[in-house]
């Protein structure tokens, strides 16, 4: 009998989706009413249940919808998206998703999610032309010569830069251009690729999970719970040093095993495979590193930063992102002397390398359109607020923290969970007496926890481009996220206390 493989990432997507099909059968139908400011009139719109009032921009209009979230919030775009007005949760004529929109909700996926999924390709297309040009092989020659007998430095480097950008601006969808860089790099070092593919994405998550000016979530959250963002920051600094030292000593004393000994990896049996998919095996370590390839590698440098620097500061999303990263494809061809077909192939096989990376993106957007259509986000909500009535505020608190973690799965998306979340849940603080801060750092380390393992979330398509399996990552990832769980329930419960 043959071995039975563990499935790949689209097939368990799919499996989600027709879980999540079902469900929209077996949950009832319910709904929030929501509240939208427009800018441009100066205004709210209520919507309920398919019906929109228009109301004025006043504190006087959020007091009587028991939205107790300052005016300017709105007035100032702090508050961006609908929010959900408290206790106007209501059932409603049930929606279940049959066939058709089960076979639909990839293609809807796919439509939905092409900012990120085009973001994906062209970077995809930038690496193609940087492997024609060499820069690749030379730069990993120059920097496993430089790196011989420290490369924990490079763990250490690459694990807090990038939970630097995950705690300052989220950077989350962004590392998909880090994975076929990195990747080789670690192995050059004698590391297996679960090394480079955890420092990249654990970096990411924990950055996110321990925000701390982050605006896509904290500084959202915070507002729409009706508190300043820097209410907390202190707790949520010591978290991100806590957690994050955590993560690299975990990393750390995996890489030195497999360096030892390179059967203790978890993936040995897909060693050759791997360095075959990135080209390791045959990098020339004599090439040179010369001006030119150095001068390209600088530029293709200058993207990241680029985009770092517009996604902090100049309000950039998908698009700028994207323009950023063709346009430097473009510079480095000229810089190479690449000629016009050529650089047509390998911008096209590049990004062709990771369209299954741009789909299974897609697809894990289809599961979330499947839950918004059959109505039955907000009834886990709803019911998820009832089960914390009358708790003990030490309870409470960690209680909150695996809810956000199983509310995650239905909705992935940080900044949407804080503006359906936060006008919910932030007055039940109130009623255990703790800070409504606590609500917003059980909102990120429940979020941040389940996102190690979330496949509606990024680990699905981080996978793929590596093509390690889910469950390899899940024999990789569960102790470090057991030790995680335990330090942030005994964390937040000191917090409560001292608070």
């Amino acid at each position: 009998m043959k071995k039975l493989k563990f499935p790949t990432a689209q097939t368990i997507l799919i499996l989600i989706a027709v879980l999540v099909t079902i469900l929209t059968w077996l949950v009832p139908a319910g709904e929030y009413d929501s509240l939208a400011y427009n800018a441009q009139s100066n205004s709210f719109t209520k919507i309920s249940i398919g019906e929109s009032v228009e109301l004025p921009a006043t504190q006087a209009t959020l007091q009587k919808l028991d939205i107790k979230i300052p005016i300017e919030k709105f007035t100032n775009g702090d508050i961006y998206k609908p929010i959900g007005i408290p206790n106007t949760y209501r059932e409603m004529e049930a929606q279940p998703q049959g066939l058709a929109a089960l076979a639909q909700s990839p293609i809807k996926g796919i439509i939905a999610a092409a900012d990120i999924i085009f973001l994906i390709l062209i970077i995809g297309g930038l690496i193609g032309i940087m492997n024609l040009t060499g820069a690749f092989d030379a730069g990993i020659a120059w920097m496993a010569k430089t790196l011989k007998g420290r490369e924990y430095i490079l763990i250490i480097v690459v694990t807090t830069l990038i939970a630097l950008g995950g705690t300052t601006f989220g950077l989350a969808e962004e590392t998909m251009a880090f994975y076929p860089i990195l990747i080789p790099v670690f192995l050059a070092a004698k590391y297996d690729a679960m090394v480079g593919l955890s420092c990249v994405f654990l970096g990411s998550g924990i950055g996110s999970m321990c925000s701390t000016i982050n605006p896509f979530a904290t500084i959202i959250a915070s507002d729409a719970a009706g508190i300043n963002w820097t209410t907390g920051l202190n707790n949520r600094i010591i978290m991100l040093l806590l957690c994050t030292t955590i993560t690299i000593v975990y990393i750390l004393r995996y890489a030195k095993r497999v360096k030892a000994d390179p059967s203790k990896s978890i993936i040995y049996d897909q060693k050759e495979a791997i360095e075959q998919l990135f080209g390791l095996n045959t990098v020339d370590a004599t090439i040179k590193f010369t001006n030119r390839l150095r001068l390209i590698t600088l530029v293709f440098s200058l993207c990241f930063i680029v985009m770092i620097i517009g996604v902090s500061f100049l309000d950039w999303w998908f698009v700028e992102m994207t323009a950023t990263f063709l346009v430097g494809a473009i510079i480095i061809g000229f810089i190479a002397g690449i000629k016009e077909s050529d650089f047509v192939d390998a911008f096209a096989k590049g990004a062709a390398d990771l369209l299954s990376v741009a789909f299974i993106v897609g697809i894990a957007r289809g599961v979330t359109i499947l839950m918004e259509d059959g109505l039955i986000s907000d009834t886990v909500l709803y019911y998820a607020s009832i089960l914390t009535e009358d708790m003990h505020k030490g309870v409470f608190a960690n209680v909150m923290l695996f809810i956000y973690g199983g509310l995650s799965f239905f909705m992935p998306s940080s900044s949407g969970m804080a503006v359906l979340t936060m006008p919910i849940f932030s007055p039940l603080a109130d009623t255990v007496n703790i800070g409504r801060e606590i609500i917003v750092d059980t909102y990120l380390y429940g979020m941040g926890l389940f996102y190690l393992i979330n496949p509606t979330g990024l680990i699905l398509a981080a996978l793929a481009i590596v093509k390690i399996g889910f469950n390899k990552w899940l024999r990789f990832v569960i102790p470090l996220m057991l030790v995680l769980v335990i330090t942030t329930m005994i964390f937040l419960t000191i917090s409560v206390y001292t608070n």
